[in-house]
């Protein structure tokens, strides 16, 4: 049997949670895993990816749910999910995406007061047996590395 290390892991889970709103917190101060701050929206990196290029896309207003969200709003942030997507398509080359958005605890929000979309880019094969009987995660790319490619292409996005 092989044995797969994935110390980055233990960080999160011995760690305190962080106090209050993640998306507030990186737009009132510098947050590394920031790659863009719009008026209405923002993306951030996922600090703990399901794989590679995993973002979240939440708008700047402190909301927990779309019927909160004006109408324009609501507009900026898809049309930011979008660039995003092909932003990713352009860095990273994926097969696919899963982008969603996971309303309420209950269906898997982490953060759930802060309105967010998930956007994790796909290869195939890039999932396998080992998430499941291990629950780790294989990620073949350092968050700052990955941050380092998609910061050039957001620093162009206008909205």
């Amino acid at each position: 049997m092989k044995t797969m290390w994935a110390p980055w892991r233990m960080d999160y889970i011995l760690s305190d949670k962080e106090e209050g709103c993640i998306f507030c917190k990186a737009l009132s101060e510098q947050d590394e895993l920031t790659l863009f701050r719009g008026k209405v929206t923002m993306v951030m990196m996922n600090k703990y990816p399901y794989i590679n290029g995993h973002l979240l896309v939440a708008p700047i207003r402190h909301l927990a749910t779309l019927d909160q969200l004006s109408k324009d709003e609501m507009g900026d942030l898809l049309l930011t999910v979008e660039q995003s997507v092909g932003i990713l398509k352009k860095v990273m080359n994926p097969d696919g995406f899963n982008v969603g958005l996971n309303l309420g605890k209950v269906a898997g929000a982490g953060v759930e007061e802060h309105l967010h979309f998930h956007i994790v880019p796909r290869w195939f094969g890039d999932t396998n047996a080992l998430t499941v009987f291990a629950d780790v995660r294989v990620i073949p790319e350092h968050l700052k590395v990955t941050y380092n490619n998609l910061k050039p292409c957001f620093e162009q996005l206008v909205l």
